[in-house]
């Protein structure tokens, strides 16, 4: 939480296409094996259109925010039992961080 404020975009992009694997980050496109990611930072979790969410992510509830995304890429299994998600998390700080500061330009 401390890195969010020097968070780079633009390696966190680079970051993200270990996420690309399972999940678009660009407007419109179709959820992959994972959701589509524009847009998540304020978006309701498990709740994006035409995504079959795990049970325990449906009953999360709440809405993303930099701080949940942070605790959850750092160990999705640890911070949400029973999530489907099958990345293992990150480990690096400044990476979960660059990420999360790419994700924030994922909205209009």
């Amino acid at each position: 939480v401390a890195l969010l404020p020097k968070a780079d975009p633009l390696a966190g992009a680079s970051v993200f296409r270990r996420c690309g694997v399972c999940h678009t980050d660009q407007k419109g496109e179709l959820n992959k094996i994972g959701p589509n990611l524009w847009g998540i930072i304020g978006r309701k979790k498990g709740a994006h259109p035409g995504f079959r969410y795990s049970a325990a992510m449906k009953a999360e509830g709440g809405t993303w925010s930099a701080i949940s995304l942070a605790e959850y890429l750092h160990n999705p299994r640890r911070r949400l039992p029973g999530t489907t998600m099958a990345f293992g998390g990150l480990s690096r700080p400044d990476d979960i961080a660059n990420i999360i500061g790419y994700l924030r330009t994922l909205s209009d």
